[in-house]
């Protein structure tokens, strides 16, 4: 029993060791010279081929389980469409934009833009009046101070550099070529494009929640987005670089960025990322994402030889903040609307169907 509640822990650091090896093998073949749209294509390419078979298995088994009460959902020519455009947005315009920002930037500045997305999500969801802000209470606070502290952190990252830190290894085992540190510009363009890239993918997330009512299967819906992404990226790519001799993939890091994104990248943080948010619930794997941040700080000073300057360390802090302020303000609201809730429950017995839509709506809401 105790090896059992100790695996949501294990799984929780395993997922941000796979994010820190994404941020630091991405990086590293970036500076390589292979190019950032062709990279995209081939990772959703490979992405497409390891989720489409499982998914469509598993869509045939929940057929065959399926009775005409309870039909299993079907795929129209609006909801496939919707799902192209949806594709569009958090595949390949999002993933576009994130790696070539990541090449102008750092593996470190990269992996701490990350911890914006649940409080550009927040602000997504205000927008989209999906979720509501009480300014007089404390969960509305702490909300708006995470907001504030994301913001500090990004410009922090953007305008200071600081003093650096030495490289671990004097002989990183993915060294930088010469012309892959970032001008000052660069840089600075570098940052806000993270921000603009985590920004998109955080309204890609608030848009699952009505696209998962509409259509349940979350595994067929996965990688019908990564094949409509893997047909969009090819069309980008081949617009961008028409040397098909750029295109081919030796023995190198390019390779192994590939597999390793699309694979553990995408395959298996899926599936663990579920897992985990079954057995712990969201919040529970987001309060791990900072870990990534440390391991990516120290794996990028030793195999990539990067710099680490303390702007970017304050900046990641910032962001960091950030990310747990909201995080309390949200679990501050859930534990005020569940104490409304159970009143609630009690004069409503009779009506079992509504106060479990009610229950499932908050938890797919909770996951954004």
């Amino acid at each position: 029993m105790a090896d059992r509640s100790k695996k949501p822990y294990v799984v929780a650091v395993a997922i941000q060791a796979i994010y820190t090896g994404l941020f630091v093998v991405s990086k590293a073949a970036f500076d390589s010279g292979i190019n950032t749209n062709i990279f995209i294509f081939y990772r959703l390419a490979a992405a497409t081929a390891l989720l489409l078979p499982i998914a469509l298995i598993d869509s045939i088994c929940r057929r065959s389980r399926s009775t005409t009460a309870t039909p299993a959902p079907a795929l129209s020519c609006r909801l496939l469409f919707k799902l192209f455009l949806y594709a569009l947005l958090g595949n390949t315009f999002t993933l576009n934009v994130y790696n070539v920002s990541l090449k102008q930037t750092s593996a470190t500045v990269g992996s701490a833009a990350i911890n914006s997305m649940p409080v550009a999500t927040f602000l997504l969801a205000v927008l989209l009046r999906m979720e509501a802000v009480k300014l007089r209470s404390r969960s509305g606070l702490g909300k708006l101070t995470g907001v504030a502290l994301c913001l500090a952190g990004v410009l922090v990252i953007a305008f200071y550099d600081g003093p650096s830190i030495r490289p671990l290894a004097h002989n990183p085992v993915f060294a930088h070529k010469p012309n892959s540190v970032s001008s000052s510009a660069a840089w600075i363009k570098g940052t806000f494009l993270l921000i603009l890239a985590c920004a998109t993918w955080s309204l890609w997330i608030v848009m699952q929640v009505p696209l998962l009512k509409e259509y349940p299967n979350k595994l067929m819906a996965t990688a019908l987005q990564c094949l409509f992404g893997a047909l969009q990226s090819f069309l980008v790519a081949m617009v961008v670089e028409r040397d098909f001799t750029k295109w081919k993939l030796g023995l190198d890091i390019g390779l192994l960025a590939v597999f390793y994104s699309a694979f553990l990248g995408t395959g298996a943080l899926m599936y663990l990322q579920a897992w985990c948010v079954e057995m712990r619930g969201p919040v529970f794997v987001a309060t791990w994402s900072p870990l990534a941040l440390i391991f990516t700080i120290f794996c990028s000073s030793f195999f990539l030889g990067e710099a680490i300057h303390l702007g970017s360390i304050l900046g990641g802090i910032l962001l960091v903040g950030g990310l747990y302020s909201v995080l309390w303000g949200k679990s501050k609201e859930k534990e005020i609307n569940m104490a409304l809730v159970v009143p609630e429950e009690s004069q409503v017995q009779g009506d079992g169907a509504a106060i479990q839509k009610k229950h499932e709506e908050a938890e797919l809401t909770s996951q954004v």
